[in-house]
Formats: structure tokens, C-alpha cells, sequence
């Protein structure tokens, strides 16, 4: 599907209310179909990803069902059991299949995790090299899907790796839940820290810090929760309104974790209008409120290092922003970007040149020169990657000419919302 997007003349204006956090709302159906009793998980997000993972614990013979379209109930006994087979389909998920293969890695009973044709050239070397530390026996394809996973008593370790993650974290940590002994989980910068707030919400026997994290075995018990907005959906409507002339909104209910908000920090940086209100602590995460207003005079940064797990997944629409700040913003350490769902860098960095935005690719990153204006006139590729759709149509908001999303049906795996929110801007 090609999505056509023109320039808006009237900035963006009004209040609305971001989807539920991804991140938050697979770990929600994972741990509470690991946990003991019954719970009701509010404002669970109605994404493609997110519904694969409610699918697969269903199949793991899990009582999960739909209350309304963002209430699910479950009742669990805390112990999985298939049903239908060992197969289990993880769609286009990745925060699917390599926490999962945390959890199955330590069962009684043998698995096999399958996934899209994407998911399946993404690496799983990962996750597969430190749980085979702690005993796992998972067969791959060249570290690839689909894993064959073959249940065994696993043993705690303490492990260090060079790689921020949460999904390596989390995965390991899922594992060190069912383990004997201590597991100790420690990573070059932080990543985000859902997955131990919520453990420990939950009743885990789980220590964390920057330093690193500490779990002993300890049973789950379950628990309602209400999930917070996605800060990383939230990034496109901030982009927007601080580069689209005239804006003034307010974005509601939005997760403001502080291992999540390198976006707001890096806005910040560029003197970029915006103000945190509301305050307040949903089932242990931060959450508030955003006010966001056009800022004529951003200027550019550099971003790197310990900056770059705290907002991998927004530097496609932070590279649309830098095309509007004065100077040369400068992204490094975000090699990673090439083992998203494209090969974001060299996706975005092609894409955008198609548009007038001056841009170039770095071994680990990218330069953006601006302040320049966007020209537009041309047909972008989503390379069938969700956040590199959303960027376009951000960047076809103030562009001269309109632009053309080849894919854009790709933001419904994780954004179906996307458009009808943006709406709710524009009338």
C-alpha cells in the first residue's frame, strides 16, 4: 500500500492519549502466565507483535481472553502446559521470541519457536550463547529461526555482556526465574528495566541497580496491571509537533521510564519546547503527561554511548528532527540499528536522500547536516520496517512537495492507531 502525505498548515493541535508500551504489554500477558492466580491487564496494546505473544502463551495452554479490545483477562496456575503441538509462532516479534526462549529453556517439555520471513534473519545468537551458558540446549539455523529448544534443569551464572540489551537481559533473566541458584546479570550501559519492575511488582526475589541485576528462583504471583503509553510511539508525535509550525498538544498517560526517555533527554539538548506534567507511578513504571510545542531554533547534538539503549528504536524519526536543527547531529554506537527489522541505517539514510534531507551513513550511525528544507517529491520504501514509516510520514508534514510510503501498511505490527491519533491533531 502507498500511503500519500502533504504538508499540514495549521500545526498540530489538541490532547490525545498514546497507545499502550509494547515493551510492557509482552511482558505483561508473559509474566502473569507464569505467575500464580488470576489478574486483568488494562490498556494491553492491540498490536500485531504484542497479540503474537498473547497467542503463543494461549497455545502454552494459558487461560487468556479479551474483555474489550484493551482488557485481557488470564487465570494461570503458574505452570505452562502445550496444547496443539510444540510449535509456537512468534509472527514478526522479536521481544517475543528471545524472552520466550528464556521461559521455554527451562521447561519440562521440548519447543520449536518460528517466525515471519523478518523475524527469521534477525540474530538469536544473542540470547542462544548465554542461555546455553546456563545449560539450555537450543538448535538454530546458523543463529537463526526457528529455534529448536529442548526443556532442561538449568543452573544460574553470573554473565557480562557487551551488548546493551533488555532483550538479551530479560531473556536471561526469565531463565535465572526457573534456575538453580543466583543468576547475575550485568551489561556495558543500562538498558530498559521493565522487565525488573515488573518481576519484582510481581513478587520476584530480584536486586537491581546500575551495576547489574541479581534473581533467585521465586514463584510469580499475579497481579492486575495497567499499562502505560509508549514513549517510542510518542517520539513521532514530539518529532512532529516541535517541527511543524503552529503546534501546541498534549500527549496523555505516557510512560516516562527513566531507562525509556533518551528521546525527551536528546529533545532537551536541542531546545526543544517541551514540559512533563501529571507525574505519577502506574504497577511500578513513571508516567505523565507531555505538553509539546513548535520550537523554531533547535540546534544539533551529538548522540552516543550510554544515550543510544535508552532510544535505539527512536533514531529513524530523530534523524527527521536533526533535519531541522541547526548544525551537524551526529549518531554513533548504534550499529545495532542494523539488525532491526531493515538494516535501519542504510534504509533511512537512502530513503531520506530521496527527499532533500542531508544526510550520510556512518559504519555505526549517521550525520545529518540541517537546517535544510525537505523537498519532497518523491516515493519512500518502508523496507518493510514500521518505525521507518512512521518517519516518513513525520517527515511529509512539513515537506514542500507530498511523498509517497511504499509499505506503509507495516505500522499496523506495532502502531495500528497511528494514523487515527495523528487525526485527532489534525481536524
Amino acid at each position: 500500500m502507498i500511503k500519500t502525505v502533504k504538508k499540514l498548515n495549521n500545526g498540530l493541535k489538541g490532547e490525545i492519549t498514546i497507545p499502550a508500551d509494547k515493551s510492557i504489554s509482552h511482558r505483561a500477558i508473559m509474566f502473569s502466565s507464569i505467575a500464580e492466580g488470576n489478574c486483568t491487564i488494562s490498556n494491553f496494546s492491540n498490536g500485531a507483535d504484542c497479540r503474537s505473544t498473547l497467542n503463543l502463551f494461549k497455545k502454552l495452554g494459558v487461560e487468556i481472553n479479551y474483555i474489550d479490545e484493551k482488557t485481557v483477562y488470564i487465570k494461570s496456575t503458574g505452570r505452562l502446559n502445550p496444547i496443539n503441538g510444540n510449535v509456537f509462532d512468534c509472527g514478526n516479534s522479536g521481544t517475543t521470541m528471545r524472552l520466550v526462549s528464556g521461559i521455554l529453556s527451562g521447561q519440562n517439555f521440548d519447543s520449536v519457536l518460528i517466525g515471519d520471513t523478518s523475524l527469521s534473519k534477525r540474530p538469536m545468537k544473542r540470547i542462544i550463547e548465554p542461555l546455553s551458558l546456563m545449560g539450555a540446549k537450543i538448535e538454530s539455523t546458523d543463529n537463526h529461526a526457528p529455534l529448536k529448544i529442548c526443556g532442561q534443569r538449568l543452573h544460574g551464572m553470573e554473565y557480562f555482556s557487551k551488548l546493551s540489551s533488555a532483550q538479551v537481559k530479560s531473556s536471561v533473566l526469565l531463565a535465572g526465574l526457573n534456575a538453580e541458584g543466583k543468576t547475575i546479570y550485568s551489561e556495558i550501559y543500562p538498558s530498559r528495566n521493565h522487565t525488573e519492575i515488573m518481576l519484582k511488582y510481581l513478587g520476584a526475589d530480584i536486586i537491581s541497580d546500575d551495576k547489574g541485576v541479581i534473581i533467585t528462583p521465586s514463584t510469580l504471583i499475579s497481579k492486575d496491571i495497567n499499562i502505560v503509553g509508549d514513549i517510542s510511539s510518542a517520539a513521532f508525535f514530539i518529532a512532529a509537533g516541535l517541527i511543524t509550525k503552529g503546534s501546541s498538544f498534549i500527549i496523555k498517560n505516557v510512560g516516562l521510564n527513566q531507562t525509556r526517555t533518551g528521546i525527551l533527554d536528546v529533545v532537551k539538548r536541542m531546545g526543544a519546547d517541551i514540559e512533563l506534567l501529571n507525574v505519577r507511578k502506574e504497577a511500578g513504571e513513571d508516567v505523565g503527561d507531555i505538553k509539546v510545542q513548535y520550537t523554531e531554533n533547535l540546534k544539533s547534538c551529538e548522540i552516543s554511548g550510554k544515550d543510544i539503549p535508552r532510544l535505539i528504536d527512536e533514531l529513524p524519526i530523530i534523524a527527521v528532527l536533526a533535519s531541522q536543527a541547526e548544525g551537524q547531529t551526529i549518531v554513533k554506537n548504534a550499529e545495532d540499528l542494523r539488525n532491526k527489522e531493515s538494516d535501519r541505517i542504510t534504509s533511512l539514510v537512502n530513503e531520506l536522500k530521496k527527499i532533500g534531507i542531508h544526510i550520510e551513513e556512518t559504519p555505526d550511525g549517521f550525520i545529518v547536516e540541517g537546517k535544510h528544507s525537505i523537498k519532497g517529491g518523491a516515493e519512500l520504501n518502508s523496507c518493510h520496517d514500521h518505525r521507518l514509516a512512521m518517519s516518513f510520514y513525520v517527515s511529509g508534514l512539513i515537506s514542500e512537495k507530498e511523498i509517497g510510503i511504499d509499505g506503509f501498511e507495516w505500522t499496523k505490527i506495532s502502531f495500528p492507531e497511528f494514523e487515527e491519533i495523528m487525526s485527532e491533531l489534525t481536524d
